[in-house]
């Protein structure tokens, strides 16, 4: 699932047996933990996002003419991996596809079938050496190593953006990639934490960030 039809450009396929089929997501999907089922089924980028996994869904409702009741070994795939700009926008667009699996085929997330694919922020280059940063506080650490030479930063404008070989190194190759294996370790905080970051109670999401926001600074996007 990769944001944007532009980043299908940058993806060299053939490469990789894994990867069979790139579905894009042109920007933010349906809410799906606050949208009705009618609205949700109606949808097509998350109809057509559920046809591509093949398992239906695990839903009971009459507004769901086109799915199939749940069955994981319809599943054709052995990844679900989930692959978006290293911003604030791609990261909640990660986080909208998340809450409509989690709502949708949750077994999905609890057998583990579910990744996400990190896309650095940055490439430092240093006497033609690349050096990829995913964060500010990997780009601080590359830096302190390259003190005293003389090196260039580019900073990633987006999947669509980066150059394919760069797209391969990064985020497309097993061998060098970073894949983060969605697995909730507690389905019940795991539903909470969706209501809070997602759902209705506004106050209690502001709480939320006041008493954690600072926990997740080295993760801010500041360039």
């Amino acid at each position: 699932i990769v944001e944007g039809d532009s980043a299908l450009g940058a993806c060299k396929l053939g490469r990789d047996a894994e990867f069979q089929a790139i579905m894009p997501v042109r920007g933010k999907i349906l809410n799906c933990l606050k949208a009705e089922y009618d609205s949700i089924f109606k949808n097509e980028i998350i109809i057509d996002l559920l046809k591509v996994l093949g398992c239906g869904v695990e839903i009971k409702s009459k507004h769901n003419k086109e799915l199939n009741t749940f069955e994981l070994e319809n599943l054709r795939w052995n990844k679900v991996i989930i692959c978006t700009d290293a911003d604030v926008d791609g990261f909640q667009i990660r986080t909208l596809i998340l809450t409509m699996l989690y709502r949708l085929v949750p077994t999905l997330l609890q057998e583990g079938k579910v990744f996400i694919a990190e896309s650095p922020l940055f490439e430092v280059i240093c006497r033609d050496k690349s050096y990829f940063a995913y964060s500010e506080k990997e780009k601080a650490e590359i830096l302190s190593r390259l003190e005293g030479k003389k090196y260039t930063i580019q900073r990633s404008k987006g999947l669509g953006e980066n150059e394919p070989d760069m797209m391969w190194l990064t985020t497309m190759n097993p061998e060098t990639r970073r894949l983060i294996k969605v697995m909730p370790a507690d389905v019940e905080l795991t539903a909470r934490m969706f209501d809070v970051l997602l759902g209705d109670n506004l106050p209690g999401r502001k709480i939320f960030i006041e008493e954690n926001g600072n926990k997740y600074l080295d993760m801010i996007d500041v360039s």
